[in-house]
């Protein structure tokens, strides 16, 4: 699998990473998620994506107990995010200096591992001071605990202001990763997130590239009985993309994979994965039979008619002041 770098950091990431959002949940169990973690490496991933909230600190809990099992710790990088309450508080955002810390500390043992290779901030937290947040992340780094930070759904204004204070002194911890939502179906982040990322050099990671699993075609039809969508814990999820508009675009796509000989999933993927500054797409699978079919995309390149439609059919509203 093609590695890239990551933003300015010092290490590559496999252009496919693998997601654990579902991970010791009813759809992913342990032994599915050790076949697929065996899976990916097997297949020259590197990247596993994870956050403290996935299943309550489970997810991370799952992956610390493979780690030595499935796969060694060197063999692997580990994002993993943190600044969401869940705990019966009112604050539901928390980047504070305790909290983070508090955070990185129970990922760190949930994990089995004495280091993160990517910490990100969940979310922008609008009632800590950006300075409170940055200096934790300098801690973290400077403790050894962390080796690289980014930031996860934030906007490009956001990004940018953390970044410039980051870079305003000597010594400071540099962001070097955004971790977004992308897909066809989402193209929002290519208003100012996007710019942002290639202006400022960050590895944008791309999370559920397939539309929420919309993009394989599985709706098209209707809603299977197994599927998210007809799911009681992940129907809101799923549901987002089930309108006219992403049908259009999931047409477009079965249209495509149909004339290249493909799967949709593969088409969907395949155009994330190389779009201008992206430097990991996250999938997530039930499976690692299904984990495969996404990693077939690794051998897709979409030619540049095909691309070129599938921008002008899912192409996000752009005006002012962007393309002023």
């Amino acid at each position: 699998m093609e590695r890239r770098p990551l933003g300015r950091s010092g290490i590559e990431v496999s252009s496919l990473g693998l997601g654990t959002m579902t991970w010791t949940t009813d759809e992913v169990g342990l032994e599915d998620a050790a076949a697929q973690l065996q899976t990916f490496v097997e297949a020259g991933g590197t990247l596993v994506d994870t956050a403290d909230v996935f299943g309550q600190g489970a997810a991370e809990a799952a992956i610390g107990q493979l780690i030595g099992k499935v796969v060694a710790r060197s063999e692997i990088h580990i994002a993993t995010k943190a600044g969401v309450r869940t705990d019966g508080s009112d604050r539901k955002r928390d980047t504070s200096r305790g909290w983070l810390l508090r955070c990185l500390d129970h990922s760190l043992r949930r994990l089995g591992t004495d280091y993160i290779d990517l910490w990100m901030l969940h979310v922008y937290d609008p009632d800590t001071p950006m300075e409170e947040t940055m200096a934790t992340l300098d801690l973290a780094v400077g403790s050894g605990k962390v080796r690289y930070a980014g930031v996860s759904n934030h906007t490009g204004w956001q990004m940018a202001r953390a970044c410039a204070h980051q870079s305003a002194w000597p010594g400071r911890t540099p962001i070097v990763a955004a971790e977004v939502e992308y897909s066809l179906l989402q193209r929002g982040v290519e208003r100012e997130v996007l710019p942002a990322c290639l202006a400022m050099e960050l590895g944008l990671l791309a999370w559920s590239p397939l539309g929420r699993g919309v993009l394989t075609g599985k709706y098209r039809f209707g809603r299977p009985s197994d599927s998210r969508a007809a799911s009681a814990q992940w129907s809101r999820f799923a549901a987002t993309y089930l309108d006219e508009r992403s049908a259009g675009i999931v047409e477009a796509v079965a249209t495509a994979a149909e004339g290249l000989g493909v799967s949709p999933l593969e088409v969907a993927l395949a155009w994330v994965r190389d779009q201008p500054g992206v430097a990991s797409a996250i999938v997530g699978a039930r499976n690692a039979t299904q984990l495969r079919a996404s990693l077939a995309a690794e051998q897709l390149f979409l030619p540049p008619e095909i691309r070129l439609a599938l921008d002008d059919v899912s192409a996000p509203v752009v005006g002012y002041p962007e393309s002023y």
